[in-house]
């Protein structure tokens, strides 16, 4: 006898990379910032857990909210507030996407939109990109039952990005909701904030895991118009932020100053990285993420990440159907990416 819904019997389950629990390794494997978040960080903890944890916690984050607001130049109900981006997917797949209906996605691209429509009992249609990592036209073309449409942005496994004027066309004739994950937006050169104002359809999700280092805290955000954010609301989980992460996280966005200089470092390895892997004959592709993607037109890679691995360097290894494989390469610290580069060289 089972006691689960058919359709969660039928799936995999999302799997996460490789979290090794040791500082052993040189984890270049989950796009996490390898460096220390911004000290505002620990201070906004310590004053929280001051001020004691027997109570809830604002429900709706208003500290966070009206701190992000002034940064992103919205208004605070035009935020809602996540336990870490995923919660986010979580919520907009559940108010938006019922059994049977239409999810639709890029490929390759984040595996887990995938398992969320699987929960949901929903269908899933991939589109496939184009080889050079552009969407073909009837990504935005109406589809019977087509309820929401996922576009990460920049995107994983590729850091590509699809520019804001092509966003908003897409979204403009699409029949649903447009969500645009930025997760790794504060590492490109643009981004589709404004484009929220624009079009109600269009909604932005944002982390503070990968530009903020806070990967550990799990908090993230979406940028959406307020009747949609109400709707939205309506959804989450009662008290789906604790406290610790509100005051964290609205100390991490506030400190401008610290998101600035640690995007300069990230992008100054990112392009050391991606010479570095050019110059061993991989063909590594132009990113606007924290990460790159990295594939060989002459040996298999996979021989290439267990290598790696038997050296305590973590990279993630990735195999697409019907598309190919690659290695997705974290941007470390320059001495990580030094010493993976250099174990690169002695193995290709």
């Amino acid at each position: 006898m089972t006691y689960f819904r058919p359709e969660i019997e039928a799936m995999a389950g999302y799997v996460p990379g490789e979290q090794p629990q040791t500082d052993r390794f040189i984890k270049l494997n989950t796009n996490e910032n390898p460096y220390p978040a911004s000290p505002a960080v620990a201070r906004a903890i310590e004053e929280t857990l001051h001020s004691g944890l027997n109570k809830y916690p604002d429900p709706m984050g208003w500290e966070f909210r009206r701190k992000a607001a002034e940064v992103l130049d919205v208004e605070p109900d035009w935020i809602l507030a996540g336990n870490g981006s995923d919660d986010i997917l979580t919520i907009v797949t559940r108010a938006m996407v019922g059994q049977g209906q239409l999810l639709r996605l890029p490929y390759p691209s984040y595996i887990l939109y995938e398992t969320l429509a699987q929960i949901q009992g929903a269908r899933s249609e991939e589109v496939h990109f184009r080889p050079d990592w552009s969407l073909p036209p009837h990504f935005g073309e109406s589809a019977g039952d087509l309820r929401l449409v996922f576009l990460p942005n920049p995107n994983s496994p590729s850091g590509t990005v699809v520019p804001p004027e092509q966003v908003l066309e897409l979204a403009q004739r699409l029949p649903c909701p447009l969500l645009v994950d930025e997760a790794y937006g504060d590492f490109a050169e643009t981004n589709c904030l404004e484009l929220v104002e624009k079009c109600e359809k269009v909604l932005v999700c944002r982390s503070l895991s990968k530009s903020y280092a806070l990967a550990g805290l799990r908090f993230g955000f979406v940028v959406a118009q307020p009747q949609m954010i109400r709707q939205l609301a309506k959804v989450k989980d009662s008290y789906n932020c604790d406290a610790l992460s509100i005051a964290a996280a609205t100390a991490a966005i506030g400190d401008r100053d610290w998101l600035a200089e640690n995007r300069g470092r990230i992008l100054a390895t990112r392009k050391r990285l991606s010479a570095g892997m050019r110059e061993l004959g991989f063909d590594s592709v132009d990113s606007q993420a924290n990460f790159t993607w990295n594939t060989h037109s002459e040996q298999p890679v996979e021989p290439i990440h267990e290598r790696l691995r038997q050296d305590r360097i973590l990279v993630r290894y990735m195999d697409y159907a019907g598309w190919g494989d690659g290695l997705r390469i974290t941007v470390g610290t320059d001495e990580q990416i030094d010493a993976c580069l250099e174990r690169l060289r002695e193995i290709v």
